[in-house]
């Protein structure tokens, strides 16, 4: 891809290696040392950095890269699958955050068991576990990809670099070290951006060339993608906003219900100038390189900047993968542990953190048996955000429609979701139908089913509850 000569290529990788190694050190020293900072920051974390956090679990590598990619091939419509994002958050915090926060629980699966029971929590977090590991695998991927062109190393290593690197920033950092080194990594990835944007439109001589020279569609709302697919994007990224855990846990470490929703506007504020600027950028790219694969659109600029900027973007596209891996991870040890090992080991705080970091360490090393041996797999991360939005229905049925209250119908509707949703894909989401349609629809109705049969345990406990109001 690029033309750079030896010198250019060691001053590149020397400022991955320096800049890997300060994140590293830094992350040593906001280390967490207690299970509180490690899941939760202790919640004290200002509201301005879980924003970050937000924008950052959602605005990862594969968005990144894949937002440019669609723009390139589709117009400057694909910028809808980040700005669903910026309006998830804005009513992820209108509608939810202060309900989730004041649960005080660390998981989505914790805060609805408080409706449904254990039962429904356990299925919740097997469900999130699984799509979370499917997405770091496309993380891992995507991220050994790009290192590995840069570094001239086989896909294999690159991985396993990415694993070891990313691995060590959530298994020292935590919640409380991962939320300040993240901060960094935003700041260099959004920077590094603005540079490509900026070296973009200087070889395009602006927007309007493009416009004018460009087909038509590169600049309508909708592009080449169209209506349904961008509703079906706002409705799969709305939806796992709503449930994904790193959001949840995020959230959770803000020191009241207020900072929480603070927290999410600043993630709405800065995910709406990101999203218009990659999109530009893959624009940009098929007016000024139409002969390149789609995939290149963000990093094709690169050949065009001197050793040193492009050092500074390509560190800003390895700090984007560091994110991506390490928020994910984080995400699934709190799963772990939080829904599983303590409620069956009731462990002391020192056995609680001693496990954790084992925990961390398996994450972090589970995806590469996967993206080494099963690269097929990497097919089913498309339903990930489909099933996480089955998740959100649920979540949302929970907190504002208490008559649904039934611990099977919650059971049913989430096994049955995760089940037809990923039917509907593998046959090819017919009669042009999207899956995520499916996977809002699914949970809704398996639940107002459930709702028209006899329950005989709801019937006992509301008769139980109903006795007890009564004596008192």
């Amino acid at each position: 891809m690029n033309h750079f000569d030896l010198t250019d290529t060691l001053i590149i990788i020397g400022m991955i290696v320096f800049y890997i190694a300060f994140t590293s050190w830094l992350t040593l020293k906001l280390r967490s040392k207690s299970s509180s900072e490690f899941m939760e920051g202790s919640r004290a974390l200002p509201a301005f950095i879980v924003g970050i956090l937000l924008m950052t679990e959602f605005i990862g590598a594969k968005s990144t890269v894949g937002t440019a990619q669609a723009a390139f091939e589709s117009g400057i419509a694909a910028s809808w699958s980040v700005i669903g994002a910026a309006i998830g958050f804005l009513l992820f915090g209108m509608i939810l955050v202060k309900k989730i926060y004041n649960t005080g629980k660390v998981t989505i699966s914790g805060a609805i068991a408080e409706k449904y029971g254990t039962s429904t929590k356990n299925i919740i977090s097997i469900i999130m576990i699984y799509a979370l590991l499917l997405v770091n695998v496309g993380n891992y991927v995507s991220g050994a990809a790009a290192i590995s062109t840069v570094l001239k190393i086989s896909l294999p290593v690159a991985a396993l670099i990415t694993a070891i690197v990313s691995t060590f920033y959530f298994y020292f950092g935590g919640l409380k070290g991962v939320a300040y080194v993240t901060l960094i990594h935003s700041g260099v990835k959004y920077i590094g951006v603005m540079i490509i944007l900026y070296v973009a439109l200087k070889m395009t001589g602006g927007i309007t060339p493009m416009v004018q020279q460009m087909p038509e569609f590169y600049w309508t709302w909708d592009g080449s993608i169209g209506a349904s697919t961008i509703f079906a994007w706002m409705i799969g990224t709305i939806g796992s906003i709503f449930c994904t855990q790193f959001v949840i846990q995020a959230i959770s470490a803000t020191k009241d219900a207020a900072s929480a929703k603070r927290a999410t506007w600043v993630a709405f504020l800065f995910c709406m100038p990101i999203a218009i600027a990659i999109a530009v950028i893959g624009v940009a790219a098929k007016f000024v390189h139409p002969e390149i694969k789609s995939l290149y659109a963000l990093p094709v600029f690169l050949q065009d900047m001197n050793p040193w900027v492009a050092g500074l973007v390509t560190t800003s596209l390895v700090a984007s993968i560091f994110i991506s891996v390490s928020t994910v991870a984080l995400a699934i040890a709190s799963l772990i542990v939080k829904d599983f090992y303590v409620p069956y080991y009731n462990p002391t705080p020192e056995k609680e953190m001693k496990m954790t970091r084992v925990f961390s360490l398996i994450i972090g090393f589970l995806p590469l048996v996967f993206v080494l041996l099963v690269p097929e797999v990497l097919k089913l991360s498309f339903f990930t955000r489909a099933i996480r939005l089955s998740i959100s229905v649920v979540a949302m049925i929970a907190f504002y429609l208490p008559f649904l209250n039934s611990t099977r119908g919650a059971n049913a509707s989430l096994i049955s979701a995760c089940v037809v949703t990923s039917v509907w894909y593998v046959m090819g989401n017919p009669f042009g139908i999207d899956n995520m349609y499916v996977a809002l629809a699914t949970p809704a109705i398996v639940m107002l089913l459930d709702r028209l049969i006899p329950n005989k345990n709801a019937t006992r406990a509301e008769k139980k509850t109903s006795a007890s109001q009564t004596g008192a």
